[in-house]
């Protein structure tokens, strides 16, 4: 399951106190519209994943029905710029998962940001067994926690997929969070979130926990 990362940046530009002005208003719209068009693309396409018998994690009982994951509705306001602290000098560690599997994973870096008034860090993984995989060579793995889990989302946290940035800037969009695959089946193995990945606030974006109505 792989998921493409752009980064939204917001670039205002005019000499003139009107222009700028002008330029300011319409660059703001047009920006907002096209991360909005962005995450509706990735709810899409995830939907269409969960639908497809060849790529979906849903036992038949549950694919049969499926008409849709339930999301937040897109916020522009869980899309942050974070400023991503490399860490080379980390050393690789086992990370367990929800069986008794591990992965080997090593922190890539730390990513410093602000969300909902309040400052946050979250580490940041590099999963060296898919390194040498094609289409995953700047892959990063950003498992979280956050208030919401065990409420309006899965109690185990969300993960959200990334790619390594050219330089110190790294923007993490929580509309693209997503669950792990063993909240749908017990037949996957799932990495369990690191405690200190918990932030202390509610990240109301990306997939809501899902309800299994059908036993």
């Amino acid at each position: 399951m792989r998921y493409l990362f752009w980064a939204i940046v917001l670039v205002f530009m005019g000499c003139r106190q009107e222009k700028r002005y002008h330029d300011q208003k319409d660059t703001g719209v047009q920006v907002a519209s096209e991360a909005i068009a962005d995450i509706i693309a990735f709810q899409e396409k995830l939907n269409k994943e969960f639908k497809n018998p060849e790529t979906s994690p849903l036992p038949d009982r549950y694919r049969k029905d499926f008409e849709g994951l339930d999301f937040f509705d897109p916020d522009t306001n869980y899309i942050v710029k974070a400023r991503f602290e490399r860490t080379p000098d980390a050393k690789p560690f086992m990370m367990p998962t929800t069986t008794d599997r591990k992965t080997e994973e090593v922190v890539y870096g730390i990513a410093h940001f602000e969300l909902n008034g309040k400052k946050h860090r979250l580490e940041v993984y590099q999963t060296l067994d898919l390194i040498d995989e094609e289409g995953f060579e700047d892959y990063l793995f950003l498992p979280f926690l956050d208030e919401t889990n065990g409420d309006e989302t899965y109690g185990g946290g969300r993960y959200i997929d990334l790619k390594i940035p050219i330089g110190d800037t790294l923007v993490i969009d929580f509309n693209k969070a997503y669950n792990p695959y063993c909240v749908y089946s017990k037949k996957y193995s799932c990495p369990l979130v690191p405690r200190q990945n918990y932030l202390r606030t509610s990240v109301r974006a990306g997939v809501k926990d899902f309800k299994k109505d059908k036993e």
